[in-house]
Formats: structure tokens, C-alpha cells, sequence
């Protein structure tokens, strides 16, 4: 397995180590904003020219690794912007041994449907050229670390989050499907959804919006139509959170389904 990194062109891993925390949560909001770059990447690097010629014609297999580190390198640099500081390290596995390839003159790097240059991933190659057509998969990780807020304790399920609950930390952004919450004020207050444990970086799967009001309780809705609001009382039959949205009995017995505000109630749009 061959492992390379490199820095976004806007920053370097001491400017990392060194900002100040002011410095690091001001620039969070940027940092995950710029996150849905990393999906563009397939596409932008796929309409650059995805095609490398083979080095050896005997032996194709002995040059998909390096073809594939350069195709790599090439894809993620050209989509690194300023707003991300992250350093990505890219790993390109290796084929079974066993695997013999035909001769190819040309040999073209792809992404297969569904995959993303992010976390444990494969790179597809074909030939393009040649006189056997023939279609690998080669290993590949793309490891991307960046400033995060890392646990310093355990935290109990359904607990309440503070700031001093975690600290900053350098760590590997694509460890985890779930996103990194690099802006403390999207977990600060939050609660956990689960048991977590010290050491882990807070993502998204791992904290919730404080429940407002349980099953059973007895809400405020407010419907509202064109031109008009009404009020009324409902009981909840599941528990609720800001934003989500929840089901509430009526006094009439009709159930309706609505949005539960900052304030507790339950917005219910005609």
C-alpha cells in the first residue's frame, strides 16, 4: 500500500496545531460549508482528463498502483479550497497477486457509481486501449484531518452537552460517515443521542435537539391558513424536539401532523 499527503493550498498543518481557538471556531462555519466540495470532487475529477497511458505493457498491474496515487493526488488538489483546512493523506491498496491483466496501451481511472474520494472507498480502472478489455478495483483512503472538538468525558445518553465537554483536536474527518460538527454551536446544549466516550470527535449522528415535551403531554397548536391562525390543544403522541415533526391527538379525536417550534408548540399548516 502506498500513503501520500499534502495540505490544502490555503494552510499547513502547523497553522493547524497553532490557531488560536478563537481562530479555529470562527473559521468552523467556512470549514462546513466547504465540506460539500468533497462531493464534487468525483465529478470535476472525472471531466479532467481521467485517462493515463501505462507505463509497462507486459505487465499493466505493476503501474495501476502509482497510476492510481497520481490520478488521486491530481483529483483532490485540483478540488482543495482555501475555506477547507484540512490535510488530506490518500492510500491506494493494492490487487490480488494472483490477478493477471492483459497488456493495455491506456488505462482509465474512474469512480463506480455510488463511491466518493472520502474514507475507505475503491477507484475502478479499465482499459481503454488494449487487446483484451478488462475492469479492476483498486482499494483506496482518502483520510482528510482538520480541527474538531474531540469528548474529554464520557457523556450519558440523553445528557445535556457543554463547552467543556470537549476540546479542540486535530482528527480525521473521514473517519466517520457522519459529519464532523466543527461549529461548537451546533452541539453546545445538544443532547447525546447515545453513550459517548471520551476521545471521540462530536459529529452529527451523535447529538440531538433537546426534547421539548414527551409522549402524552399536552401541547399547543396553532394552525394556520391563508390569512388566519388558530390555537387549540392537542396531546403529543411521540416526544418532541425543535424542528422535528410530531403527531398530536386533537379533542375531537383528529390526528394531525405539524413542526415543533423553538417554544414548544406545534405548527400545524392548512
Amino acid at each position: 500500500m502506498t500513503t501520500r499527503s499534502f495540505f490544502s493550498r490555503a494552510n499547513n498543518g502547523a497553522a493547524l496545531r497553532s490557531a488560536p481557538r478563537s481562530s479555529l471556531a470562527a473559521r468552523a462555519g467556512a470549514v462546513v460549508r466547504a465540506l460539500c466540495l468533497v462531493g464534487a470532487v468525483a465529478g470535476a475529477a472525472l471531466g479532467a482528463g481521467g485517462v493515463a497511458q501505462a507505463q509497462s505493457a507486459a505487465d499493466p498491474a505493476a503501474d495501476l498502483g502509482p497510476l492510481t496515487q497520481r490520478w488521486l493526488d491530481d483529483a483532490l488538489a485540483r478540488n482543495q479550497s482555501s475555506a477547507l483546512p484540512l490535510r488530506m493523506e490518500v492510500s491506494v491498496g493494492s490487487l490480488d497477486s494472483r490477478l493477471r491483466l492483459a497488456p493495455c496501451a491506456r488505462v482509465e481511472p474512474y469512480l463506480p457509481v455510488g463511491a466518493r474520494l472520502w474514507g475507505r472507498t475503491r477507484l475502478g480502472l479499465r482499459c481503454v486501449e488494449g487487446a483484451t478489455a478488462w475492469n479492476v478495483f483498486l482499494p483506496v483512503t482518502i483520510k482528510a484531518f482538520g480541527p474538531a472538538w474531540v469528548l474529554t468525558n464520557n457523556v450519558a445518553p440523553g445528557a445535556a452537552l457543554t463547552a467543556n465537554d470537549a476540546t479542540e483536536a486535530e482528527v480525521d474527518w473521514a473517519a466517520d460517515a457522519s459529519p464532523v460538527l466543527a461549529n461548537p454551536d451546533l452541539w453546545v446544549g445538544q443532547t447525546a443521542a447515545r453513550q459517548l466516550v471520551a476521545g471521540q470527535a462530536v459529529r452529527q449522528a451523535m447529538v440531538r435537539a433537546p426534547l421539548l415535551f414527551k409522549a402524552g403531554a399536552q401541547v399547543k397548536v396553532v394552525a394556520q391558513g391563508p390569512g388566519y391562525a388558530v390555537s387549540s390543544a392537542g396531546q403529543a403522541l411521540t416526544a418532541g424536539s425543535a424542528g422535528q415533526t410530531v403527531r398530536v391527538r386533537m379533542e375531537n379525536g383528529r390526528i394531525v401532523s405539524g413542526t415543533v417550534s423553538d417554544s414548544g408548540t406545534v405548527d400545524v399548516t392548512l
